[in-house]
């Protein structure tokens, strides 16, 4: 039987943060490592080498290579940003609530307080193959909203937890972000690094930074997520007993329109921009066929990163940015529980350019 975290003293604490070099779960193992937390980061391959920092490698849909390595940890706090994305929800539920089963058995005997899971709004728009396709709730999105009556990977993974949580003794905690903006290179859903790499091919060709999506998108109110606010958010979540057994929302705390946001980013980037016209103009076609553009434009400014398919994720941020429906989630939740953690979202855009010129991302 796992302890409860009210048992765990700072002394004895060691976090397990898996998906450890995505987006969330860099910002997690950095959030963690700064805090003077142990850390076992647990990943395909091994990320950048840091102090307090342990890295482990595993296939997380084995449970035999997730059970030999987790063997001789004794991890107390568990973070899961790991996913996989599938070709259909059925695959996505299979898959990715699957992972998430075979960690929680390979930790069963360990003394684990807490685990916390990080899902989306997903959870109120519906997967990506119904996306925003039937009844969904009012907006500002609210935690205790019922689910959709449809299938969906987060919903199956909420169950596993609850299950595991139930017989293994440990508290929980649910964490439905927005679009999540950090550092993490490779991954498949970064609107952050894309936008950069957008704004990089358009300066270098002179060509306009064309806002991609939706009317409703470009005119409406919107929000994010910032990956060091959502670590701060799981942290927190993880260590305070009145957070424990919940779902939260966690987004930025502020709310902004594109037609405001993007003349600002076009701007600190040197470029003309163009906003919506008439219909939206995807980013997957406009981009396409643009791998050799990048690659010379990285040997010119020696950039640490020639393959665009890392840094990019056009079909991300076209979906994100060409929805015809308004997203705001709620924040009262965490408020009333005592998070009072906030980004203001340009903000967090700067922040985020001027660490990827530092690591000679961009130029």
């Amino acid at each position: 039987m796992a302890i409860n975290d009210k048992s765990v003293q700072s002394e004895q604490r060691t976090a397990l943060v898996v998906g450890a070099t995505g987006i969330a779960g860099s910002a997690l193992v950095e959030t963690l490592a700064t805090a003077g937390w142990p850390v076992i980061a647990l990943s395909r391959r091994p990320g950048a080498d840091r102090d307090g920092v342990r890295w482990l490698s595993a296939d997380l849909t084995s449970a035999e290579s997730v059970a030999a390595v987790l063997a001789p940890e004794h991890p107390t706090h568990i973070f899961f940003t790991a996913w996989s994305r599938q070709d259909s929800e059925e695959e996505n539920i299979t898959v990715n609530a699957g992972m998430l089963r075979v960690l929680l058995a390979a930790l069963r005997d360990k003394p684990v307080a807490h685990v916390a899971l990080m899902t989306g709004l997903k959870h109120y728009l519906g997967p990506f193959e119904a996306y925003a396709a039937g009844e969904m709730p009012d907006t500002p999105f609210h935690e205790e909203e019922p689910r959709l009556p449809v299938r969906n990977f987060y919903y199956a993974q909420e169950d596993e937890l609850f299950a595991a949580a139930a017989e293994q003794g440990f508290t929980w905690s649910v964490h439905r972000a927005h679009t999540v903006i950090g550092h993490a290179v490779g991954n498949a859903m970064n609107m952050g690094l894309t936008l950069a790499t957008q704004a990089t091919l358009c300066k270098e060709t002179g060509e306009p930074f064309v806002f991609p999506g939706s009317e409703m998108q470009w005119n409406g109110l919107t929000d994010m997520t910032d990956a060091g606010l959502l670590a701060e958010h799981m942290l927190w979540a993880s260590t305070t007993p009145g957070a424990a057994n919940e779902a939260f929302n966690i987004v930025n705390g502020d709310v902004f329109r594109w037609r405001w946001m993007w003349p600002k980013l076009a701007a600190h980037f040197g470029v003309e921009w163009e906003g919506y016209q008439q219909a939206p103009r995807p980013l997957e076609q406009a981009m396409s066929g643009r791998e050799r553009q990048w690659s010379e434009l990285a040997l010119k400014h020696g950039l640490a990163e020639q393959k665009l398919g890392r840094m990019a994720s056009w079909w991300h941020t076209d979906g994100d940015l060409g929805r015809n429906i308004e997203v705001v989630a709620d924040m009262g939740k965490s408020r009333v529980a005592g998070f009072t953690g906030y980004r203001r979202t340009f903000d967090a855009f700067v922040a985020l350019f001027d660490r990827y010129r530092v690591d000679q991302l961009i130029p």
